[in-house]
């Protein structure tokens, strides 16, 4: 007989400790010896991961404690990735819910902890990060009750066990004012609260995949819960599609199990296990792979739809091809493809020239990933702005709405409401959350926050912390100003001269320096006036056999303003682009020729 198993998903919202807390569950459990040497946060286990400190990819792994086999599903705390989210409570029959004790419930929280509850999933809440000076563990708790019952919580879910945590140290208790320990009781809790599967295991097998992976030696391998029935390996296996037709047949030539931070080999597989397949080459995310006399299909979650579009073109400029080594189109659309098929959240479709794509997500963030992933693998790309998608009903245009909070310092409040209302926001709550911190809360324009992350950032003097989920579609908003100063573009090719790049920067912000390699139509910095400013940058001093009556001072040029990948985007207008290699991030203007952007700028005046 095989050993009880849970299976527990945690939930939270990003940064408040989840990747953390299942580090000292592997610790604690005994998963790692005593003497192994592991890295901090060891399920974020993607360079991009690591560098930012947030999860992108749900991740599973299992402990074992007392005897019983813990399934835990590590998941993303990012709204743009909630479609791992979504995917993965489908294979769980428990969550652990981490709340922050100073930040309380967030946006996230709501997006998730919905998800949850609508599956019928019971909840244990974790008040983590207890020992944080700022903490107010009772009202945060509070906060959770409120928010289970605007979710439509039944009593069942409303009665849910509380325990107090600091991830980082390793302790749980239900005494708030407990600040050493070990997690003894969150595991008690999760073998005592979470339900066993209690699925079929006599049935005939089948299983909904939720994840799926690829391997350079066993193919594609997808990840989901055995809902019925056992596997064995080599036993004969088909996948069906959401309408019940027959994707693919073939056997399942590996089933995984997953232990500590591995991917084990097993024999076999029952109803309740949660486990890696290998053995088909069509098959993908919500189909149900199963035994060959099974024609009906597991039901799959429906995801929520992409928001937010940007085109994904061919590099154009004079530059193209000197630093990245995938620059074709049929190149850029088969990776976006596989993208497409592992990802369920974003959708890719292909241009009439065939020279460049539109790829919609969930939000800026997310496609941000991608594009970054992409270039560290050698693509150059051309992205233009982001715009939103939107709907048409009954006649009326719709465009998707936003709830947005912001955590700021009460003497910037006031800046911050005036932008966002500026960008056609509605506000919503005003309050003070302690700490001279105020908590203010918007309804917003997708539309109206895209590019405005760096300017709240300025504005709040680096302080504020903006949190955004998608809330809705409602009416078209109208027109909502966007960047208010136009930009300095190169109007020569070649090396950049620091004697010119002095000269210019009266006229405004350089994002450039001394020996850049320019091109026409690029975009070398901002001008300090509305309108766009065709520049020399190549400029260099006349020489003459007449000496100056002073001494020519040495050129200081001011340090250039550095874009990362985000704030490039964000930063672009309508008619501009941003050129994405593996060694640079060049901004640009979409058409290169002054004179066709004349054109253009003619034809959407009159129109």
């Amino acid at each position: 007989m095989s050993a009880p198993l849970r299976n527990v998903a945690i939930i939270a919202h990003v940064d408040h400790g989840k990747t953390t807390l299942v580090d000292q569950l592997f610790r604690q459990s005994g998963t790692f010896r005593d003497n192994q040497r592991i890295e901090e946060r060891a399920m974020d286990s993607g360079d991009l991961e690591k560098e930012r400190g947030i999860t992108i990819l749900a991740k599973c792994t299992s402990v074992e404690w007392n005897g019983t086999r813990i399934n835990i599903v590590d998941t993303p705390g990012h709204a743009d990735f909630g479609a791992e989210v979504e995917r993965i409570l489908s294979m769980v029959d428990g969550v652990i819910l981490l709340v922050d004790s100073a930040e309380g419930a967030m946006p996230q929280t709501k997006f998730v902890t919905g998800k949850a509850l609508s599956l019928g999933l019971r909840p244990i809440v974790v008040v983590n990060k207890i020992d944080r000076p700022d903490g107010r563990h009772s009202e945060v708790l509070d906060e959770v009750f409120d928010l289970f019952v605007s979710l439509d919580a039944n009593d069942e879910q409303l009665d849910f066990p509380v325990l107090y945590a600091s991830g980082r140290d390793g302790y749980a208790s239900e005494d708030p004012d407990a600040r050493e320990g070990n997690l003894e009781p969150l595991f008690q809790k999760i073998v005592d609260h979470v339900p066993e599967p209690g699925l079929d295991t006599s049935g005939k097998f089948t299983f909904l995949a939720t994840l799926l992976d690829r391997d350079n030696f066993m193919g594609r391998i997808l990840t989901g819960r055995v809902q019925s029935g056992s596997l064995k390996v080599n036993d004969q296996i088909h996948a069906l599609d959401a309408d019940g037709n027959v994707i693919e047949t073939g056997r399942a030539t590996k089933v995984l199990a997953f232990r500590g931070l591995e991917r084990v080999p097993v024999d076999s597989a029952q109803a309740g296990d949660i486990i890696a397949l290998a053995g088909l080459e069509k098959a993908t995310v919500a189909n149900t792979i199963c035994d060959p006399s099974v024609r009906e299909p597991i039901a799959a979650q429906p995801i929520d739809p992409p928001t937010l579009a940007m085109r994904f073109s061919v590099n154009d400029s004079p530059l193209a091809g000197r630093e990245g080594d995938k620059v074709t189109s049929r190149m850029i659309r088969d990776r976006l493809m596989r993208e497409a098929e592992t990802n369920v959240a974003i959708r890719v479709t292909e241009s009439e020239d065939k020279d460049s794509f539109e790829v919609a997500g969930r939000g800026e963030l997310q496609l941000g990933v991608l594009i970054e992933t992409m270039r560290r693998e050698g693509f150059e790309l051309g992205i233009s702005r982001p715009r939103v998608i939107y709907r048409e009903e009954d006649g009326q245009r719709l465009e998707p709405y936003e709830t947005v909070v912001i955590d700021v310092d009460d003497e910037y409040s006031g800046t911050v409401v005036e932008k966002m209302q500026r960008r056609k926001a509605d506000l919503q709550e005003m309050r003070p959350s302690g700490q001279g911190k105020t908590r203010i809360t918007f309804s917003a324009p997708s539309r109206g926050l895209i590019g405005y992350h760096g300017e709240f950032l300025s504005d709040t003097r680096g302080t504020g912390i903006m949190n955004r989920l998608f809330e809705k579609y409602g009416p078209y908003k109208g027109r909502i100003e966007g960047r208010i100063n136009g930009v300095l573009i190169s109007m020569e090719t070649g090396d950049a001269v620091a004697y010119a790049l002095n000269a210019l920067e009266e006229r405004g912000e350089l994002f450039i320096g001394s020996g850049t390699k320019l091109y026409e139509g690029m975009i070398i910095g901002e001008n300090a006036k509305p309108d766009d400013l065709e520049v020399n940058p190549l400029k260099s001093k006349q020489l003459t056999n007449f000496r100056s009556s002073g001494k020519d001072d040495a050129i200081r040029l001011t340090p250039p303003r550095q874009m990362t990948l985000e704030q490039a985007i964000a930063y672009i207008d309508d008619d501009e682009m941003v050129e994405v290699t593996p060694q640079n991030i060049r901004l640009r203007k979409a058409l290169l020729d002054p004179h066709e952007r004349k054109k253009a700028k003619r034809r959407a005046d009159a129109a």
